[in-house]
């Protein structure tokens, strides 16, 4: 089972899940909760138990599409599965909130600049 909050503030979403991110609904439900926000999603994967090919898939689709995603305080058993995928480069992960917060304001800088 997946729970996710959604948090949007300074335009930034942020993602927080609970949970497993595996094939089936969960993987379904992560996908519906953020194609519908094409900006800067913040993903806080503290909460998840586990991932497999189909969680890491829809995070990978969804960086696919243009849309930056940077990860936010994975468990060891989740940071395991990017780096044996060999995703662990491909992503932005950190560790704390706080990096968090460093995160928003770079996405925001890096925003008006494009403008």
């Amino acid at each position: 089972m997946l729970n996710i909050t959604i948090e949007d503030a300074r335009g930034v979403m942020t993602v927080r899940c609970y949970g497993r991110l595996v094939y089936g609904r969960e993987s379904a439900l992560f996908c519906a909760a953020v194609t519908r926000h094409g900006r800067d999603i913040i993903v806080d994967l503290r909460g998840v138990s586990s991932i497999d090919a189909a969680g890491i898939g829809a995070l990978v689709l969804l960086q696919a599409t243009g849309t930056r995603v940077r990860l936010v305080d994975p468990s060891a058993t989740v940071r395991q599965a990017f780096r044996l995928t060999n995703l662990d480069s491909v992503f932005d992960m950190s560790e704390s909130e706080s990096r968090k917060e460093t995160i928003v304001r770079t996405l925001r800088v890096a925003r008006q600049a494009s403008s």
